[in-house]
């Protein structure tokens, strides 16, 4: 099986303008060294150079990364990897679209999927080789729907999915309890409706003698899109972004959630006035009996001792929709593609899903659903109580300027903290959405 060289649709497609734009971005991107995993490995097909591979992972995720990583590069089948850790945020974007840009990016990366639109349209990335992925055990079938076909632009397939990690909600499983809200299986009862959600933050409130739900997303650039953009997909609406077009926005399903949002963060029956760090601390110091936040903060709760309890985000509204996002492996474009090694590429690719149990243990869900399969996962508590959140995850609207870590997520927030404070009323802050969206959809694509 051949690969294009050219990339997709007849290879890079962006400007003297754009790539300007790109380097201007670009300036304050920072790399962190990375490590030479396998260092006593065979040689890649090609050759004696490793296979490079960039990720965003430090910290914790870094740890398990690494983990991850000597699995794939030890026994009789094992790479010789490269591996470097670039920051997160908009320099690793940038850094990572200016190396596809001048054809020199590794054979593989690590992409937010909701940032998908903004490489794949313009030729930073190679779509996959199915057939190639399948004789490594790697198919269509292993992953949720949900997930899946946002990998996909153009009807070719851009980036496997490593995991999902949605917004959820931890809860105190003693005080829940008290309160009235687990089930037979000592797990979370669904809400169903605004009105038994506020009465469910009262019954917490009650059982814990304080405060019943923590949020922090004063001065977040993203916690109120996060919390948002569920509930908003939980009314069955839709936030359009068409490129050359206007946003196609229900605003009555808008007003009623951020609305709701904030008789839930009323300031009485619940704080909304909490940043991050505090909602975190709420929660740690048994100041709350449940938080909204990503399932990347297990780690942290897990620490304080608390008997922790999780679950998808509740079905408030008309049907269940929880945001998430995911790491995803892509190809990213390169000048002269060696044949050989975009296979082992995606031999890489493979080997890591199938390692991703270790990855769970951070609390993502992983997206190869022969690994939540195993019964190994069935035991991890609480990570195996919210694993179906993969199966009605919803990601930013695609398009250039949207997903984890972008502008857009930022000026959608910025309103919807200042209705949260009382600042603002709900109608307002959809209009200030709305406006925000349309103006960056006049704004040309750096790519295009």
């Amino acid at each position: 099986m051949s690969f294009d060289h050219s990339g997709h649709g007849g290879g890079l497609r962006m400007g003297r303008r754009g790539l300007l734009r790109w380097g201007l971005a670009g300036a304050g991107a920072v790399a962190a060294p990375g490590l030479l995993a396998g260092c006593a490995s065979p040689a890649s097909p090609s050759g004696s150079s490793s296979l490079r591979v960039w990720d965003l992972f430090s910290g914790g995720d870094g740890v398990l990364m690494d983990e991850m990583l000597e699995t794939a590069t030890s026994g009789a089948d094992a790479f010789s990897v490269d591996r470097t850790i670039l920051e997160w945020g908009p320099s690793y974007y940038t850094k990572l679209a200016m190396a596809a840009a001048g054809g020199r990016a590794p054979e593989v990366a690590v992409l937010h999927l909701s940032r998908l639109a903004g490489y794949a349209p313009g030729g930073l990335l190679d779509p996959f080789d199915l057939d190639v992925l399948a004789e490594f055990g790697v198919g269509e079938e292993h992953f949720a729907p949900a997930i899946w076909e946002r990998a996909k632009w153009d009807g070719e397939v851009y980036a496997i999915p490593l995991d999902t990690h949605p917004f959820i909600v931890f809860y105190d499983k003693e005080i829940a309890d008290q309160a009235g809200l687990l089930d037979s299986e000592g797990e979370l009862a669904p809400i169903g409706s605004p009105d038994r959600m506020l009465a469910a933050s009262e019954a917490l409130a009650s059982a814990q003698n304080g405060t019943g739900v923590l949020f922090g997303h004063v001065g977040d650039q993203a916690q109120c899109w996060r919390l948002f953009n569920g509930l908003y997909a939980q009314t069955g609406a839709k936030w359009v972004l068409p490129d050359g077009g206007e946003p196609e926005v229900d605003v009555d399903a808008a007003v009623r959630v951020i609305t709701f949002m904030t008789e839930l963060f009323d300031g009485d029956r619940n704080p909304n006035h909490l940043d991050y760090a505090g909602a975190m601390a709420a929660f740690q110091g048994s100041r709350g009996a449940m938080i909204f936040s990503g399932e990347w903060e297990l780690p942290n709760l897990r620490s304080t001792g608390r008997p922790l309890g999780a679950a998808p985000f509740p079905t408030i509204f008309d049907q269940p929709a929880v945001n998430a996002d995911s790491h995803a492996y892509v190809l990213p474009r390169q000048s002269r593609v060696d044949e050989a090694r975009r296979r082992e590429a995606h031999r890489f690719v493979a080997t890591m899903l199938k390692a991703s149990y270790t990855w769970a243990s951070a609390g993502h869900i992983p997206a190869y659903e022969p690994v939540i399969a195993d019964e190994r996962y069935a035991e991890l508590d609480p990570q195996a109580s919210y694993a179906g959140a993969s199966e009605v995850a919803v990601l930013d609207p695609p398009n250039w300027f949207t997903g984890s870590g972008s502008n857009f997520q930022n000026q959608m927030t910025q309103p919807m903290q200042s209705a949260l404070l009382g600042n603002m009323s709900p109608e307002r802050a959809v209009e200030q959405m709305v406006s925000a969206s349309a103006s960056m959809l006049d704004q040309p694509n750096p790519v295009a």
